[in-house]
């Protein structure tokens, strides 16, 4: 079930972005978690690129700048992720490294006209179009969707051991 947080981020320029989204997937998860008798799980991703976040694209001329300054370079995918039960919290973060090929002016104009960065931290999806202007990526790809699947799994079968098994 997906409840919408009662949390309402602060984000300061100055910031650290591993401790940002540390803080906003904590903040997310523990709005919901009183009104839950299960686990409730918060997450917040950051696209960061010279130690600074990339937040959402406003506009078109936003996205293309962002794009452009991801351009060629490697940038980091951070998320923090909040598990969240009556009993404990685990609150924990993993990074993806994800290098960029160099892009065309053809390459931004087709991107963006696409509209997929719309709403898109760093004005990207990987998991659409964006996937275009990688040339690689170091770490999990589930975590530049989105949620740090490789983090998660490894904290659930740390704490339910044998729930997660296929057999």
């Amino acid at each position: 079930m997906v409840v919408p947080p009662q949390y309402e981020e602060h984000d300061s320029p100055d910031a650290d972005p591993v401790e940002l989204v540390r803080e906003h997937a904590l903040g997310k998860a523990r709005s919901v978690a009183p009104h839950e008798e299960c686990p409730v799980l918060g997450v917040d991703t950051a696209v960061v690129v010279d130690g600074r976040s990339l937040g959402k694209p406003g506009n078109a001329t936003e996205a293309e700048a962002m794009l452009e300054r991801l351009s060629g370079r490697t940038h980091e995918v951070v998320s923090g992720l909040c598990l969240v039960t009556p009993g404990w919290e685990e609150l924990h973060h993993e990074a993806t490294a994800v290098t960029f090929r160099a892009l065309a002016a053809r390459d931004l104009a087709h991107y963006v006209g696409s509209g997929e960065w719309e709403g898109r931290a760093g004005g990207y999806a990987i998991q659409g179009l964006g996937a275009s202007l990688v040339e690689r990526l170091e770490g999990d790809y589930l975590n530049v969707v989105g949620l740090p699947a490789a983090l998660l799994v490894g904290l659930l079968a740390q704490r339910f051991p044998g729930a997660h098994s296929l057999g």
